[in-house]
């Protein structure tokens, strides 16, 4: 666990050292948006002061609600309404990436500040989103099925004495045939086996809820160094409560991933502050750059455009293989038709809430 919330961290610094260094290239296009007189400025620098704030209280709320609330009966997993919390939460990451960031990739890699070749003659952006899922898929499965190999191995040691012990047990139950025998030993492979797939589903929900963040975070930062750079009140004002709305939702979504993954305090904490602080710090860091800052340099937009399509590939995967097939495919929800009817509802309401948002945000 340390490992890799170390790779995270690396990972993020490295983001906010790149991103940052893009802002100094050269612009070959015309900026199209007039930032005005310092007055102007002032009132820019008032709304980006305000959106850090409402923000960072969102997100921290939003994400946090599924783990402090775990002691309450509404919040535990096994509980209906979880279920639909988590299918509305899942709407929400799933929109985020098909309506919010795949549109921003797609617009970074095609603008006409970049050279048509080779930008213009190969999409970028669907391609980036598909490696993106696929390494996802790839880091999901392989550590997955190692953890599993691991898990067997220790939990079912072999040595000689096993293998005699086995041997005579194999023909003590040839001789006896009882039913309470065999009811006894069958008994004790359930409850072997339903452990092992009780520590593999905890395993899985670790894997998910880390590579969930990574994926959010990403695009977190870009959003609020996009934010800060901003010099356009016109631009701000509406992504302040539009941004605050989706830092919330998302954060929800990733809370219910971090309930249910079951980290020890201080991971989780790490995990939530690492969340709520990203679009933040990412605010900050581009209103300490917005004068060198040229959004629409080259550099700048395929750093923007990539960093996003390989984020929509990850949160997309996310969504539909790691949060709704999971559930919706579960013995609990395939046998409740009042919870599938919920579960769907509550889906289509979290992705279209976060879909209209995309008019503002």
């Amino acid at each position: 666990m340390a490992r890799k919330t170390t790779f995270l961290f690396i990972f993020f610094c490295f983001l906010l050292i790149l991103l940052p260094l893009s802002a100094s290239a050269e612009c070959k296009c015309d900026l199209t948006e007039t930032t005005g007189g310092s007055g102007h400025k002032n009132k820019a620098l008032k709304l980006k002061i305000v959106a850090i704030l409402s923000i960072l209280i969102a997100g921290a709320f939003g994400v946090s609600i599924p783990s402090f609330g775990k002691n309450i009966s509404t919040f535990h997993p096994e509980n209906n309404i979880f279920f639909i919390i988590k299918a509305f939460a899942a709407g929400v990451i799933l929109a985020t990436g098909f309506v919010h960031i795949l549109p921003d990739a797609y617009e970074s890699l095609t603008s006409p500040c970049l050279s048509p070749k080779p930008w213009q003659d190969f999409p970028f952006t669907g391609f980036v989103a598909m490696v993106s899922a696929i390494l996802t898929m790839m880091v999901d499965a392989f550590a997955t099925s190692f953890y599993q190999r691991l898990h067997l191995s220790k939990a079912l040691p072999v040595n000689d004495d096993d293998k005699e012990m086995h041997a005579e047990h194999e023909g003590h139950v040839h001789v006896h045939t009882h039913a309470t025998h065999g009811h006894a030993h069958g008994s004790a492979f359930a409850s072997s086996d339903a452990s092992g797939s009780g520590t593999s589903d905890l395993f899985r929900h670790r894997i998910v809820s880390q590579v969930l963040e990574l994926g959010i975070v990403v695009h977190s930062v870009i959003i609020g160094i996009s934010l800060g750079a901003s010099g356009s009140v016109k631009t701000i004002k509406p992504l302040v409560a539009a941004l605050t709305f989706h830092q919330f939702f998302e954060g929800m979504g990733l809370g219910g991933c971090i309930s249910q993954a079951k980290f020890k305090s201080k991971a989780v904490a790490a995990m939530i502050l690492f969340f709520s602080l990203t679009t933040p710090v990412g605010i900050g860091i581009g209103i300490g750059i917005s004068k060198v800052y040229k959004e629409n340099s080259p550099t700048a937009l395929v750093i923007e455009g990539i960093f996003n399509s390989a984020s929509a590939g990850i949160l997309i995967y996310m969504a539909l293989v790691d949060l709704l097939a999971t559930d919706f495919m579960s013995p609990k929800l395939q046998t409740n038709f009042k919870l599938q009817l919920g579960a769907n509802f509550s889906l289509l309401l979290g992705s279209g809430c976060m879909s209209l948002l995309a008019k503002w945000a």
